[in-house]
């Protein structure tokens, strides 16, 4: 497995949906890898931070605000 190869196998490794034979070779790769291992942190941080994102209560936008918007949207 190359680097190229282990970015499109990311989703399906850290799912646990990855054959066994196939995680055995994202691992190895990941051995010999730091650039790689260093993405693949990376990428568990995104996804940790965007749950974390949606987990928040969400703010109410300001009525005005909305007018607004969809005023500029009718004079285009």
């Amino acid at each position: 497995m190359n680097c190229r190869e282990m970015t499109d196998f990311l989703a399906s490794y850290l799912s646990g949906e990855m054959p066994p034979d196939e995680r055995a070779r994202f691992e190895e790769h990941l051995r010999f890898c730091p650039p790689c291992v260093q993405y693949l942190d990376g990428y568990k941080k995104t996804i940790e931070l965007g749950k974390k994102c949606c987990q928040h209560e969400r703010a109410a936008v300001p009525e005005g605000l909305i007018q607004a918007i969809l005023n500029s949207r009718r004079r285009e």
